[in-house]
């Protein structure tokens, strides 16, 4: 509003959750005049948040009211401020934040404008123009082309700023950002100017979470990626067949690997780095491939390098040519111009979309080259296609946007999934890719796909190491896509049936983890459209003051309930990896991967072998999950698989929507679970579905798993005691001595009502099974390769007997007590039990004990 009188003025009530629509055409980008104060006819400020302020100069007052690359939207409520004139200084307050500017100074600097930030927990922060931030937390980098780790010839990369800094505040200038125009495609306009000065200030302390949940209002949200786009992209640079494919795929079923994306590399058009007609000598029939794929519930990408236009070979260049008003005398090659509007719609139009209709589900931009248009010299061609096929796909496409590429800079979050590109292959690139996977959050960048296994070896005869590709995979099923990619090389076989043994077992289960989880990434995939915080996350955002959470780059959350230490290095000659992780205070953490429940608050040493990763969840957490059967994500489940995780209650949430439809903000939705314990046991609700979508289920089943849970007395539905049976079709519970869970099977659950159980126990039940399920299987598997050496070997009694332990746990349920208490009486006697053996080697016998974790006295 424009600015009349000195008192002070109450504006109106902030609300702390604003809807945006993920669409481009929603946008809106001309604040609510209540937001805005007009001092002067050169100064203009805008109340965006409690937080956050533009402030604007222009000596002509000149000021820009249209969408930037960088901001989107300001129409927003507005908040609660108050404004005055005080001694010649403009006085803006909000709940949070103190603007002093001296009325008549003119352009603003340090002598005329200041910004206190001030919360009752943290002490006041100022900021003034030229001041220095001096511990930014960064964002991201286009690209990891050619990095070994973070270092490329010999220099370490440039990450650029991101958001956030330990400062507690930031400013964004957006004075020379380009700007959108105001078509119904809009279009970069190069008539527009901004203002002289044209910033957004954030002041918000310690309070990172609000940071990005504020620059997402003005920058727009991230999009929320289809469902299958969180299973396992399959991608090699390959010169691949209609028949390598189907062969490929088989495969797949053969070894019961899911997939969802088929990614087909440059290979799929004529020789060239750029091309648009398919190559008929490996796909004769285009057509009837992509409806192979769609029939085998595939999603197809096909990799474009557009750099070199569109040439005289191409099946699509009189069409063009014709649509262009191009002289194609000479056979010239129609140039490629992004910036220009006619060229990209005759793109669009003859080349793309009829690709689109006859299968081709999302496109892969790989542009390599010159990094400005040749017309715009300030437009980011990898900027500007990133807009171009996201927001076509909005306005015109009949399912949900999906696009990849690299980072073309601030903004470019709304265009979703990145290529982080070609990788060295090394145990450096692993180690690196978390904490540059993390730190792009801090730019609501938080989609990266990594090329996981690395692209490029480190010489012509590198090959892969599994122990490497076992660790980049356990990794990349805890990214936010899961995408394995390599050089055209014919050493660099990432198919999982090229592995063998622990190696294969470990890639294996990984991947099938991977899709076990699916509905909890999915769910907090969802959080970030809400909220704007990543699905992998650093761990400041929630413990800013701690700092170990800075200390700790390469750990991070995996969404709100878990917590991941990613190995980034080769285990010891015994093949076991050890492992530093802190261990952030305020609730305690299980180790999924070994059953041990860890106290909060604390850095700790754990050892983990191929099989086992430092994946972490909180006590209390539910965890929603798909059955181990499940081969793609394109379905509603029938089956929901509850994870119940002990040392303490809590809950958990399941987020669903049609999956593939635009619809998804406001039709979608969720089921809350939650646990309490009292003196009947500890009771698992299952509440009412609230929301609605189309294809929505009405019933499924439900198999929970109550990790780390004695042998209870007995298990209730509605007040109905259910059976101890492990294979029933009706309501049904067992116990699994593997991995020391309660395992309960609710069948037929009508979403509308909800339904539950209650577990009841024995009150004298006192066994220890914290960390059971880990030394059970370290003994199993020491036993079955002491065997290989020797198979003649008899172990001794007890020793074999204790390695039976989780089998005779669902034996005997009734010994469940006795059974493992004797075993942790025992089992640190195994040394002793052992030392007496005969015709075994003693070296043998040491690397049993070692592999136990035990000392061989």
């Amino acid at each position: 509003m424009k600015f009349r009188n000195p008192v002070l003025r109450l504006i109106a009530i902030f609300l702390f959750v604003i809807p945006i629509s993920a669409s481009a055409q929603d946008y809106h980008p001309i604040a609510n005049r209540a937001a805005v104060i007009h001092p002067e006819k050169d100064v203009r400020f805008t109340v965006l948040s409690p937080v956050m302020i533009r402030l604007e100069w222009d000596s002509l007052g000149h000021f820009t009211d249209q969408a930037s690359f960088v901001v989107v939207n300001r129409n927003l409520p507005v908040a609660s401020f108050s404004q005055k004139i005080q001694r010649g200084w403009l006085i803006i307050r909000t709940d949070s934040m103190l603007l002093r500017y001296k009325i008549g100074s003119g352009k603003f600097t340090e002598r005329n404008l200041e910004i206190t930030y001030y919360n009752k927990s943290e002490k006041p922060i100022s900021w003034h123009p030229g001041m220095e931030q001096k511990d930014n937390l960064m964002g991201t980098y286009r690209t990891l082309d050619g990095y070994n780790g973070d270092m490329r010839d010999g220099k370490k990369i440039p990450l650029e700023k991101g958001i956030l800094a330990r400062d507690g505040w930031t400013l964004i200038d957006d004075s020379h950002s380009l700007l959108f125009d105001n078509a119904a495609f809009q279009w970069v306009d190069t008539t527009a100017r901004h203002s002289a000065q044209d910033w957004y200030v954030l002041m918000y302390g310690s309070h990172y979470k609000m940071a990005l949940r504020d620059y997402a209002m003005i920058g727009g949200k991230v999009p929320l990626p289809p469902r299958y786009a969180f299973g396992y992209w399959w991608s090699r640079y390959w010169r691949y067949t209609d028949n390598e494919f189907r062969n490929l795929i088989a495969k797949f079923k053969q070894f019961d690997v899911p997939l969802d994306v088929l990614v087909i590399d440059m290979d799929w058009h004529k020789q060239g780095w750029t091309g648009w007609t398919w190559d008929s000598s490996l796909f004769p029939h285009p057509g009837k491939f992509l409806a192979w794929t769609n029939k085998e519930h595939l999603k197809t990408t096909l990799n474009l390098h557009p750099a070199d236009g569109v040439g005289p070979q191409e099946r699509q260049y009189a069409s063009f040519a014709k649509a262009m008003n191009f002289d194609t005398t000479g056979h010239k090659t129609i140039p490629y111009v992004v910036s220009d509007k006619k060229y990209v719609k005759t793109w669009f139009d003859t080349i793309l979309n009829p690709y689109e209709k006859q299968g081709v589900d999302f496109w892969w931009l790989d542009w390599q080259q010159w990094p400005n248009d040749k017309k715009i010299k300030s437009l980011s061609n990898t900027w500007w296609l990133n807009y171009v096929f996201f927001t076509e796909k909005i306005k015109y496409g009949n399912t949900r946007p999906l696009f990849y590429h690299r980072w073309g800079g601030l903004g470019n979050h709304r265009y979703q999934v990145g290529f982080s590109g070609d990788a060295d292959i090394s145990w450096k690139s692993l180690e690196y890719q978390p904490y540059f996977t993390n730190t792009a959050s801090n730019v609501l960048y938080d989609y990266w796909s990594h090329d996981i296994g690395g692209h490029n070896p480190l010489s012509r005869t590198q090959t892969i190491d599994p122990e490497m590709f076992a660790r980049w995979v356990q990794y990349g099923v805890l990214s936010p896509i899961f995408r394995t990619h390599s050089t055209k090389n014919g050493l660099l076989n990432k198919e999982v049936w090229n592995f063998r043994g622990v190696y294969f077992d470990a890639i294996y289960n990984a991947i099938k983890f991977r899709y076990q989880i699916a509905p909890y990434i999915y769910t907090m995939a969802r959080k970030t459209y809400d909220s704007a915080l990543a699905l992998c996350r650093p761990l400041y955002y929630n413990y800013p003051e701690t700092e170990n959470a800075y200390k700790y780059t390469r750990e991070y959350q995996f969404g709100d309930d878990m917590l991941v230490a990613p190995i980034g290095a080769p285990a010891d000659s015994n093949g076991i990896s050890t492992k530093q992780v802190w261990l952030p205070q305020g609730n305690d953490w299980y180790e999924w991967n070994t059953g041990t429940l860890l106290k909060g608050g604390q850095i700790v040493n754990r050892q983990f072998s191929i099989d086992e990763y430092p994946l972490y969840v909180k006590a209390g957490a539910i965890i929603p999950m798909n059955a181990d059967t499940i081969h793609n994500l394109q379905c509603q489940p029938a089956l929901i698989h509850l994870g119940v995780f002990p040392g303490s209650t809590g809950a958990g949430n399941l987020y669903e929507d049609n999956g593939d439809n635009k619809d998804y903000a406001d039709h979608y939705s969720e089921t809350n679970y939650q646990t309490v314990e009292n003196k009947e046991g500890l009771t698992l609700k299952i509440n009412p579905v609230k929301g609605h979508f189309t294809g929505m289920r009405t019933a499924r089943a439900y198999r929970v798993s109550f990790y780390g849970r004695a042998m209870p007395k007995s298990i209730t539905i509605a007040d109905k005691e259910i059976p101890y049976e492990p294979d029933g079709k009706s309501a049904h519970w067992y116990y699994n001595g593997d991995k020391m869970s309660i395992e309960v099977y609710i069948p037929n659950v009508q979403t509308s009502k909800g339904s539950g159980c209650v577990i009841h126990y024995d009150k004298g039940n006192n066994a220890d099974i914290n960390g059971l399920p880990e030394k059970m299987k370290r003994l199993y598997n020491m036993s079955e390769k002491l065997k290989y050496q020797d198979a003649y070997i008899v172990f001794p009694y007890r020793v074999a007997e204790m390695e039976e332990l989780n089998r005779s746990l669902e034996y005997y349920p009734n010994k469940f007590e006795e059974l493992v208490n004797k075993f942790n009486e025992d089992f640190p006697k195994i040394p002793e039990m052992m030392h007496d053996m005969k015709d075994v080697r003693k070296e043998s016998i040491t690397v049993f004990i070692k592999g136990l974790g035990l000392e061989n006295d």
